[in-house]
């Protein structure tokens, strides 16, 4: 059994490689507006545009023309303080993130869907990380690395990041982008056998 994977991410393909999830990536080809609706709250936003990416997804198979098999999405945000904290859009943005988080706790939430054209299931992780307090300097080291850069809440715990990170609470995986074991649960309850 395949899948098509509606996500860029390295470290979701990565993910579903380690459990052995045989997949095609619709890399480019799905664009959703990621941009938060007035008063939207965290857990709601992240559904949403997972379960776009997902829908998009299924339209580009059935333009195209391509065999069906289900699609995987997802969608992770930082929320802190009930804002929803998404990728930095420069240097400074990554900074400034960085600085907030610092020394705080706040909430990964990652969304994951798995769709067909019969069906769309749904699940969602939550986890807490608090950080230790991080000083000026480290911030700007780490900024000046890049890695923040394509990254909700502008860090990567399984890269340099994970120097921050005191304490974790929920799923390290969901944290990454996608949590393996509701991914699996979620692909078994479309026939995938592990």
């Amino acid at each position: 059994m395949r899948i098509y994977l509606a996500s860029r991410s390295p470290r979701r393909r990565e993910l579903l490689h380690q459990i052995g999830v045989d997949f095609e990536t619709l890399i480019g080809e799905v664009e959703v507006d990621e941009t938060p609706l007035a008063g939207e709250a965290p857990a709601a936003y992240v559904e949403r545009v997972t379960r776009a990416k997902a829908a998009q997804g299924l339209q580009i198979i059935h333009e195209r023309r391509l065999i069906a098999h289900p699609v995987l999405s997802a969608d992770t945000t930082l929320e802190f303080n009930g804002e929803i904290i998404g990728k930095p859009v420069d240097a400074a943005d990554a900074q400034a993130i960085l600085q907030r988080l610092s020394g705080q706790v706040h909430r990964v939430i990652t969304g994951v869907a798995v769709c067909d054209e019969q069906r769309c299931a749904y699940v969602q992780s939550i986890s807490e990380v608090r950080f230790r307090a991080i000083d000026d300097e480290e911030i700007r080291h780490y900024v000046l690395s890049g890695e923040p850069m394509d990254k909700a809440g502008a860090y990567g715990i399984q890269g340099r990041a994970g120097l921050f990170v005191a304490h974790i609470a929920g799923s390290y995986t969901g944290i990454m982008g996608l949590p393996v074991c509701e991914t699996g649960e979620l692909l078994k309850a479309f026939g995938w056998r592990f």
